[in-house]
């Protein structure tokens, strides 16, 4: 994940998880390589000095609004419950 640290750090395995869930992936590191790859953007492992901050942003607020979105509907699921 980002170097943004988390309000409540022990919830940095369930996020974890949650990013790779709506990626399609089983392992988090790789959720910003499966979204570059079906987004046609050339992230690389290592160095990526030659993508544009548009195509950063587009992969990284692919996955965070995926997970908002996520966030948002277990948030409804659960209010629904009680």
């Amino acid at each position: 994940m980002s170097k943004r640290k988390l309000l409540v750090p022990e919830s940095r395995a369930a996020m974890d998880q949650l990013k790779a869930k709506v990626s399609g992936t089983r392992d988090p590191n790789e959720a910003k390589y499966e979204v570059a790859r079906e987004q046609g953007i050339p992230l690389q492992r290592g160095y990526n000095g030659k993508l544009t901050s548009e195509q950063a942003g587009k992969v990284g607020g692919s996955i965070g609004g995926s997970m908002v979105k996520e966030l948002v509907r277990m948030a409804q699921e659960n209010l629904s419950k009680k």
